[in-house]
């Protein structure tokens, strides 16, 4: 199945938090403000476990592709240690733009492969823990 998205997302959060806890990344309103706005935007991009297994397969790739859009757009808006944060967690997002929801009537799909359910569910999880740091973020 390749990277464990939880286990990396997970990873790269606690190193966020504690950089934060012992001073050395500063947060700043701008800061703030672009993690309110991307965890408001994943939020609505992956909802909970529940409602993501009542959607189709091709519905759950859209919101994953939203929720790396979301990553992309605030990573836009800011320099520093958010960036590098947003940066490090949108290459861990990134399998999802090579996943299919689709079947490939003449076998040509640009590398694009069909995911595991499990693969959907370990991504959404992942976007879900990066949603919560990130509103955690915009509070501190």
């Amino acid at each position: 199945m390749g990277v464990d998205m939880g286990a990396v997302i997970e990873a790269l959060v606690g190193e966020a938090e504690r950089l934060i806890r012992e001073g050395v990344w500063v947060l700043t309103s701008a800061d703030r403000a672009v993690a309110a706005k991307a965890a408001a935007d994943l939020h609505a991009a992956v909802g909970p476990p529940e409602f993501q297994r009542t959607l189709s397969e091709v519905d759950r790739l859209e919101r994953l592709r939203e929720a790396l859009a979301a990553v992309a757009i605030a990573l836009a808006h800011v320099h520093g240690r958010l960036a590098w944060f947003l940066g490090a967690v949108a290459t861990v997002l990134t399998p999802v733009l090579h996943w299919r929801a689709v079947p490939a009537e003449d076998g040509r799909t640009f590398g694009a492969v069909v995911p595991a359910l499990q693969q959907y569910v370990e991504a959404e999880d992942a976007v879900r823990r990066l949603q919560s740091a990130l509103a955690g973020i915009a509070a501190a």
